[in-house]
């Protein structure tokens, strides 16, 4: 098993033109973003655009995004484990393998949102000096590092059996796959009672919003590994059945429909009791004493939800590679706007004096969040390359013709 982890190991430094050209991308905007990080560090947070009016911005809209990538894993595991259907379970190592960079990117997005990255370490057990159980950014943090552990086990454990030829026991990892389920509903769950638990932020103060963040989470997820199982099976020998992908458009169309329906019980509470608390939603969606920066931005998305909700609803359109890939994109980016952006900023408008301020990302917010997709892309990109080998059994075919020859 080793020998083929090594072989294995060895390919990830060995590629073609694409390949190499792909790496100086994701490495050189890794380096950019490293740079600007650096400027930060020295200056301080002065360099975002956050100030006491707006104290969570840019780095927070990805964190709670990508939450949501990492427990959407689970619309894999559950039809690939629990009701064995075949298509997804060729497939799921790959959606653990998105749950890992997902959870990793999390904690890259909060250490740069800190301001000073020792203050990581009181989120770690033993290390610093936790404040558990009060403290719910603590209960999120040990809930994304259990994840993490648990899809970086179930990863680890598939590699191992698919190295020395042989199937899944089910009966041992059966314990794990089970727990995964209710820790990944967990981790989003805790992250939207970051924000719930906030009385003085009405925009965030409902009980619907752990629903919506689940709803929401079950739609990108998906969205994205349609997107990147297809370029798995497009530059790879990684053979991914139509029939996985079509079902996990399906399990999206469900999804969909209860975010939709979830978002406008939200916007019908607020706008129908016109009360004061509606402020932050009416300046999400036309504007507040004549500011609405983020106006356009949320009925885009608006927009490319219900589009792409109209599409996966209707077989025979999901069922086409353009309006599938289509839909998926048009998710991906609604959702990303919708519990990003159009979730942390609205919440601080108008602040607790009644003052808006305007908040949008300065450049450096702005590279150094793509630094930090570029380190999931890199480190994704890597996994697979390392992966791939092993699961096509290229590796040990190789060996067997060598042993052939001898």
């Amino acid at each position: 098993m080793l020998s083929v982890f090594r072989a294995a190991a060895g390919r990830v430094v060995r590629g073609d033109v694409r390949y190499y050209a792909w790496m100086v991308f994701l490495l050189a905007l890794i380096g950019l973003a490293i740079s600007r990080y650096v400027r930060q560090l020295d200056r301080g947070l002065i360099t975002t655009a956050m100030r006491d009016q707006v104290s969570w911005g840019f780095y927070i809209a990805n964190f709670t995004f990508l939450v949501g990538i990492a427990a959407a894993a689970i619309l894999l595991v559950i039809p690939a484990y629990l009701y064995q259907f075949r298509p997804i379970r060729e497939i799921v190592l790959f959606g653990e393998m998105v749950a890992i960079t997902a959870v990793i990117m999390c904690a890259l997005f909060i250490m740069v949102d800190l301001g000073q990255p020792l203050r990581v370490w009181h989120a770690w057990p033993v290390l610093g000096i936790m404040n558990f159980p009060s403290s719910l950014f603590i209960w999120d943090a040990l809930a994304l590092l259990g994840y993490l552990a648990i899809n970086v086990l179930l990863v680890l454990y598939a590699l191992w059996r698919l190295a020395t030829g042989r199937e899944y026991r089910l009966s041992l990892i059966f314990p794990l796959i089970v727990l995964s389920i209710p820790w990944a509903v967990s981790i989003h769950t805790i992250t939207a009672f970051l924000y719930n638990g906030l009385p003085s932020r009405p925009f965030w103060n409902a009980s619907i919003l752990a629903p919506r963040f689940l709803a929401s989470a079950f739609c990108s997820g998906p969205a994205l590994m349609l997107i990147i199982l297809q370029l798995i099976r497009r530059f790879s020998a990684v053979e991914v059945d139509n029939k996985a992908l079509f079902k996990i458009a399906e399990l999206i169309a469900y999804a969909m429909g209860v975010n939709v329906l979830l978002l406008g019980a939200e916007m019908f509470k607020e706008f129908y009791s016109g009360s004061v608390h509606m402020a932050p939603l009416e300046y999400l969606y036309f504007g507040l004493r004549g500011q609405g920066m983020l106006q356009p931005w949320i009925w885009e998305a608006t927009a490319f939800n219900l589009i792409a909700f109209l599409i996966f609803l209707v077989p025979r359109l999901r069922e086409r590679p353009l309006f599938l890939n289509l839909g998926a994109v048009l998710i991906v980016l609604g959702v990303y706007v919708e519990k990003g952006m159009g979730l942390v900023v609205p919440g601080f408008v108008p602040d607790t004096l009644g003052e808006i301020y305007e908040y949008w990302p300065t450049v450096s917010e702005g590279i150094i969040a793509a630094g930090i997709w570029a380190t999931g892309a890199l480190l994704f990109t890597l996994m697979v390359k390392f992966t791939v080998p092993i699961y096509t059994g290229q590796i040990r075919a190789e060996r067997a013709a060598e042993r052939g020859r001898r």
